[in-house]
């Protein structure tokens, strides 16, 4: 199985956050969705993993250091 990334670098937030998540789809999309209402605010629901799922990246597209947010997709 491929591994993922969900990174919060690349979505602009009030908190400027640098967390990266790497590992299998299913694995990425919990803890992310996780973090995604823990820290964020958001709440943890099935159409936020939906989302979740449809921003993941492939694992080589990570980059280390700084990241030009764009804006979160609503």
């Amino acid at each position: 199985m491929d591994r993922v990334m969900a990174d919060c670098r690349r979505f602009e937030s009030e908190s400027d956050c640098s967390l990266t998540i790497v590992g299998e789809r299913d694995e990425v999309v919990t803890a992310a969705a996780e973090h995604a209402a823990s820290v964020h605010g958001h709440e943890d629901t099935p159409e936020l993993r939906e989302q979740i799922r449809e921003m993941l990246e492939p694992e080589s597209a990570y980059v280390p250091g700084a990241r030009q947010p764009e804006a979160f997709p609503g």
